[in-house]
């Protein structure tokens, strides 16, 4: 059973604020939320002082960023999108696609069907242990290869797209707050998350939000913003909760499996550049948001990062739902045929 006493996690929010302070002061992308995941990573593999998660804690940060991510999207930006259905439609089934390179690099490592299949698709931690432990997976396999995933994108792709792509040009406006539609949009957004959990669908302190506060603001083209601050209270607390699935016993486990994770990631990340350079050439469409989108990452992390170089919120958290929803309506069939017809 978790622990969640407070004299457990007291701690991890002091130690993720010293290391997105720290991370800011550096300049690294994503400060609050890579310098904060890392300094819990280190605190728990170097320490004995097992920092646990913040109860709630991650998906308060998703409520956030969720609201956030959702005022990205306008009457005008949802047009744009709706115009490019098909492109962030191909875009999403050639990632989701590329995970075959991890499923194959697990089964040569020995890994039966079930575990290297969910293990390596690019889907919610949450939901791909859930349709593993139908299909007889190795529950504790499958959670650290999402887990590795996520954490090798989030500590690669920020950093990556800052310092070899360069940042998208500055917003010369910021989005103005208006208060009175926020106290609005954050209960209203909470209220649906509940109704999402209790209906047992996935991400849904992310997805609530993220769908009251996108309709809304194309219903009434609102084009305001959160107050300063609130991008990276989400950002610690999502970085903060990350950082607690990590310690030394997770990295001396299994090397083998690690490495052909990270291997399976790599690749996959690098067929994903390779689509969206292709995919943008033909549409014109921004290489980097196109190649953020179709990272293996999560929806919150990505659109934080999109977020945080300026580039386009609504096409990146579009293009990572997209993959989303083919991996969670495909996955299961796809692998009962895949051990059916090798049953035959």
């Amino acid at each position: 059973m978790r622990d969640s006493g407070l004299k457990h996690w007291w701690g991890t929010p002091l130690v993720g604020l010293a290391g997105g302070y720290l991370a800011s002061l550096i300049g690294w992308p994503l400060p609050w939320m890579v310098g904060s995941l890392l300094a819990i990573i280190l605190v728990r593999c170097l320490t004995p002082w097992q920092l646990a998660e913040i109860p709630g804690g991650r998906k308060c940060g998703q409520w956030i960023v969720g609201i956030g991510i959702g005022l990205h999207f306008t009457p005008v930006v949802m047009e744009q999108v709706l115009a490019h259905f098909w492109l962030i439609l191909a875009g999403a089934l050639l990632t989701s696609v590329s995970s075959v390179i991890g499923v194959w690099l697990m089964r040569r490592s020995g890994e039966d069907r079930a575990t290297a299949f969910f293990s390596s698709m690019p889907g919610g931690s949450g939901e791909m242990v859930n349709l593993g432990a139908r299909n007889g997976a190795v529950l504790s396999r499958v959670a650290a290869g999402q887990s590795l995933r996520v954490l090798t994108v989030v500590l690669c792709v920020p950093a990556a797209f800052k310092y070899l792509l360069g940042e998208g040009a500055p917003a010369l406006h910021p989005a103005p707050i208006n208060v009175y539609w926020l106290l609005l949009l954050f209960p209203a957004g909470a209220l649906l998350a509940w109704i999402w959990q209790r209906l047992r669908q996935p991400n849904p302190w992310l997805f609530g939000p993220l769908l009251v506060s996108a309709s809304a603001s194309i219903l009434w083209d609102l084009h305001i913003g959160l107050p300063d601050g609130s991008s990276q209270m989400g950002q610690w607390l999502i970085g903060s909760g990350l950082g607690c699935h990590f310690n030394r016993a997770f990295f001396r486990r299994a090397p083998s499996f690690i490495g052909r994770t990270l291997l399976g990631t790599a690749l996959t990340m690098l067929i994903a550049s390779l689509c969206a350079l292709g995919l943008s050439a033909l549409t014109q469409l921004d290489l980097r948001s196109m190649t953020l989108g179709m990272m293996p990452g999560g929806i919150a992390e990505m659109s934080l990062t999109a977020e945080t170089l300026q580039l386009s919120v609504p096409l990146v958290t579009a293009l990572q739902v997209m993959r989303l929803i083919f991996v969670l309506f495909l996955a299961e069939p796809l692998f009962r045929y895949w051990t059916r017809d090798h049953s035959r």
